[in-house]
């Protein structure tokens, strides 16, 4: 399984993450540097096979349950916009309810999608906020990724992350999130910090599994 790890962290490009270990025939690396923890490149799903694990989602624009769930996000980001803001729905879904829900709230919102809105349009723009509920942990590399999105970012724009933080390496094998076969990097606190710090981000944790980083204002 070591030559299975990958030469560096995909989340902070620091060298040669360590062997975490091999949980129901997959191996995992870790990185000390940042504190992310991920599924050796080796075992990465397919582009077909996370796409049809995606199919299989019920995540209705409507769904009352669906919308508490996000909402953890858009009420830690909202007190940060002014009226009017344009965000980006980096990562929406086939039911893009976070969109809709700050739409709602009077903010313009474009939407991207590999496999459900492949328009790039929006990915030659700059907004003032960019949302990723429950995508980060799907990214291949993370660190283009996160260069990617600072990018669509204008000066004092947000990167609203909302993922599940990993924080218990006992608990790590049972865990339900490592569990999705279309998860393939964990994150903790401290790595999203340490993602925001290596930009020159500030970066905030206003509840657990939500995480508010802001490029530098002009």
């Amino acid at each position: 399984m070591a030559s299975d790890l990958p030469p560096d962290c995909p989340v902070c490009r620091g060298p040669s993450p360590a062997a975490f270990g091999v949980f129901d025939g997959l191996g995992y690396w870790r990185c000390d540097t940042c504190g992310a923890r991920g599924l050796n490149p080796a075992h990465h799903p397919s582009a077909s096979a996370e796409k049809a694990e995606y199919d299989r989602h019920e995540n209705h624009v409507g769904d009352p349950g669906y919308r508490r769930f996000l909402s953890r996000l858009t009420d830690a980001l909202r007190p940060h916009l002014s009226p009017g803001a344009q965000g980006l729905d980096y990562g929406c879904g086939p039911g893009p309810a976070l969109a809709a829900m700050l739409r709602e709230a009077g903010h313009e919102m474009a939407l991207y999608d590999p496999f459900y809105r492949p328009d790039k349009s929006a990915l030659c723009n700059r907004h003032d906020f960019v949302t990723c509920t429950e995508v980060v942990e799907h990214f291949h590399r993370p660190a283009e990724e996160f260069d990617r999105l600072g990018g669509l970012l204008r000066p004092g724009g947000w990167l609203a992350v909302m993922t599940c933080f990993q924080t218990d390496d006992a608990r790590f094998a049972d865990w339900h999130y490592r569990k999705d076969p279309t998860h393939v990097v964990f994150y903790r606190a401290e790595t999203l910090g340490h993602v925001a710090a290596t930009r020159g981000w500030s970066c905030t944790i206003p509840r657990k599994d939500v995480a508010l980083m802001q490029v530098p204002p002009p």
